[in-house]
């Protein structure tokens, strides 16, 4: 029995804006990896996975965490930060209220606020990840351009 994290995600803007962003809040089992996090945000955001990202401590400037974990890691591009494809989630979100940014696409720059909220017990042997509330509307992963 895994325990259940209850991780808040909320798109931000360029200045890490989030009044009246859209939210989600996700249950996951806390042994799963930060990829298959970084799957549940993308896809409750109806975004595909097709990007690489990290997660970052500095909220504000990637570039300056101390703490991070990256995709660039697990491919062989990078060396600054551990990969998100070992790194469990009880690992990194290892206090209730925990902020850690998934930085999303480096091209587009998506930037998401992710809390550690609550954890729970599970009863179960496994549950699959699921969104446990849903705020607001997620914008276009590449929106069409007039021409």
């Amino acid at each position: 029995m895994a325990d259940i994290y209850h991780i808040k995600m909320t798109l931000s803007d360029y200045y890490l804006r989030v009044r009246g962003k859209p939210y989600r809040i996700i249950a996951i089992e806390g042994n799963k990896s930060l990829y298959q996090l970084a799957e549940v945000i993308t896809d409750s955001f109806d975004f595909d996975i097709d990007h690489c990202f990290g997660f970052y401590d500095n909220m504000k400037d990637i570039y300056r965490s101390w703490e991070g974990y990256e995709l660039f890691a697990d491919i062989g591009e990078g060396d600054r930060f551990p990969g998100v494809k070992k790194t469990k989630i009880k690992n990194v979100y290892n206090e209730i209220k925990k902020k850690m940014l998934f930085f999303f696409d480096y091209g587009d720059s998506w930037r998401f606020i992710t809390q550690l909220i609550d954890i729970q017990e599970s009863k179960k042997k496994s549950m699959k990840p699921q969104v446990v509330n849903s705020v607001g509307n997620a914008p276009e992963q590449y929106p069409e351009w007039d021409e």
